[in-house]
């Protein structure tokens, strides 16, 4: 029961905030370009500072339970006498999920900082300049993210 719960956390943190990149990047962003500048970019700011919130607790969620999700598997192997080998995919989804949660940080906690700056100066040039490195960097994390989910994918297949 322990680890369905924990498979649950893990799965919808991660379609929660893969979901959400996909509808900043392919419907929001692309909606608000029709928008001047001091209309835009205070209002990607907004936008962005409540998902990054949500996203803070999402991608620290999970690595918890999928960092607890592997122990306890290794555990229970090693309680039973059978040597622990994780699956590839396992291996994959851990280490690019790392790096999800990395380029996340480095997003909201230099880009966004950036933007935040650029908004309180009413400078739009350098809001701008922010809001197109904060989306190349989640173009970056969205296609690792799509990547994991394939090869979790694939690998249950097999």
């Amino acid at each position: 029961m322990f680890y369905a719960v924990l498979k649950s956390i893990h799965l919808l943190s991660v379609i929660v905030w893969i979901g959400g990149m996909v509808f900043a990047h392919f419907f929001l962003r692309p909606a608000v370009a029709t928008l001047e500048a001091p209309v835009r970019v205070p209002l990607m700011h907004a936008v962005l500072g409540r998902f990054f919130k949500a996203v803070l607790v999402l991608s620290t969620l999970a690595l918890a339970s999928g960092s607890w999700m592997i122990g306890r598997m290794a555990r229970q192997m090693a309680q039973s006498g059978v040597k622990f080998n994780m699956p590839i995919e396992w291996m994959v989804m851990a280490l690019l999920g790392v790096l999800m949660f990395a380029i996340f940080g480095h997003i909201r906690f230099a880009l966004y900082k950036r933007l935040s700056r650029a908004v309180t100066a009413q400078d739009w040039p350098a809001g701008g300049a922010a809001l197109a490195s904060i989306r190349f960097w989640v173009t970056v994390n969205l296609s690792v993210g799509v990547v994991i989910v394939l090869v979790t994918l694939l690998g249950a297949a097999s």
